[in-house]
């Protein structure tokens, strides 16, 4: 009898852990939901890059200035002249900018460069002025200018005759 009072104990233990795994939820895997596939933003238009606070307005070269720095245009000079690169600038803000000058004669040699620091308030011109203690060489000669290390654009063109 000991024997038939532990199978069926067993046999209960077993049915009951039968009825509890049966009893049991399955657990589903939840499943991720499907990613949203929305269109990528479209890239941001750059901002506009500045306006430079300081801009040239006008490149006059010429061999005198008038007392208000004025410069009347000279295309050809003498061999003893002294050499006047006047850079009007107009200003939206004051600020500090760098105006810088060359000389350069026909073969490409640099005959003269200068740089000068102004602050610019409203419109205002800057003369940059080169002499040379020996006469300057007969021949053509390109002036350039920039503002702040980028050209202004206006490159002439003088003969020393």
């Amino acid at each position: 009898m000991k024997q038939n009072r532990i199978s069926y104990a067993l046999m209960i233990a077993l049915a009951g852990t039968v009825a509890l795994a049966a009893c049991k939820k399955k657990e589903e895997p939840v499943a991720a939901p499907p990613a949203a596939t929305e269109p990528a933003p479209a890239p941001a238009e750059p901002a506009p890059a500045p306006a430079p606070a300081v801009s040239a307005t006008s490149v006059t070269v010429g061999n005198a200035a008038a007392a208000d720095k004025s410069v009347a245009a000279v295309s050809t000079f003498t061999p003893k002249d002294k050499i006047i690169v006047s850079v009007k600038t107009d200003a939206s803000v004051p600020a500090n900018a760098n105006i810088d000058a060359k000389l350069t004669f026909q073969d490409g040699q640099v005959a003269g460069q200068k740089a000068q620091a102004v602050k610019a308030e409203d419109a205002g011109t800057t003369n940059i002025e080169f002499t040379n203690a020996n006469p300057w060489p007969a021949g053509k000669y390109k002036v350039d200018v920039t503002l702040d290390g980028q050209p202004v654009g206006m490159t002439q063109e003088i003969e020393v005759k």
